[in-house]
């Protein structure tokens, strides 16, 4: 069922699993808040934060960003910092409007790098924890070789009509937001490093071998520099690794959850 939160920019489409904030069930305990890849929306997380919920006794918030999905539209070009934008100021009005008081933020991609900006570069006060997949932290030529084929596959195969289905009329905005801005010659000097010592809550990256958009470096960079964090790689794995291997995500994310963040029976 399509709910929306109703900001000052537009209204942006939210999915529920388990327990809400204000539910007696979710005293004591965080909230999950999925924030998708450059191309995702809510629809395209599939049932996967439905069964983290499941597992782990937690309530969930999925939320597409402005531009994606049932979300309100945004002007394009998009700028090259707007994953900062993402994290900096809109990601904190999302919180608050959805009133979720203490938050595991679970973020993948392009979500990985807006939920790095807010726990660096924000009081985060609601925060307790991240959950990253491939997550990029800076631009590498991999990157841009994967997104400038996109950009061809785009124009040139039904990858367009694949996408319409999840995002309808904003399947453009979604798609040439994000790869315009990650193509633009300044994206190359992108770089979230100067957040990583400042991310103050326990912090499981997860990362593919096979990641078409980025090498083992990003998530080297996030273990070394953020104090409180474990990285797990994973074989036979792309750049999606809850579709990838759903189940060795699901069990590493709940056994992080469990571990650190006392989930009540």
């Amino acid at each position: 069922m399509v709910e929306y939160l109703e900001l000052e920019r537009g209204r942006l489409e939210v999915a529920w699993h388990g327990p809400r904030p204000d539910d007696v069930a979710a005293r004591g305990n965080p909230t999950l808040v999925f924030l998708h890849e450059g191309l995702g929306c809510v629809d395209m997380w599939q049932d996967f934060p439905a069964k983290l919920a499941d597992a782990t006794g937690l309530g969930a918030m999925v939320y597409s960003r402005f531009g994606y999905g049932r979300s309100a539209p945004v002007d394009l070009p998009r700028p090259v910092e707007y994953v900062h934008e993402e994290g900096l100021e809109i990601l904190p009005q999302v919180l608050d409007a959805a009133e979720i008081g203490d938050a595991v933020l679970f973020g993948h991609s392009d979500g990985a790098s807006v939920a790095l900006i807010y726990a660096g570069g924000t009081l985060a006060r609601p925060l307790r924890g991240l959950i990253l997949e491939a997550p990029h932290v800076f631009c590498e030529d991999i990157s841009v070789k994967s997104i400038s084929e996109a950009a061809d596959a785009y124009r040139n195969t039904d990858l367009k009509e694949k996408l319409a289905r999840y995002h309808g009329d904003n399947v453009d905005c979604a798609f040439w937001g994000w790869n315009g801005a990650w193509l633009h010659p300044d994206f190359m000097q992108w770089n979230l490093e100067e957040y990583l010592p400042k991310v103050g809550v326990p912090t499981l990256a997860i990362q593919g071998w096979d990641d078409q958009y980025g090498t083992p470096k990003q998530i080297e960079t996030i273990s070394d520099a953020v104090p409180d964090s474990r990285a797990l790689m994973l074989p036979e794995c792309g750049h999606s690794p809850h579709r990838d291997q759903e189940e060795a995500v699901l069990e590493a994310a709940t056994a992080f959850i469990q571990e650190r963040f006392l989930v009540k029976a």
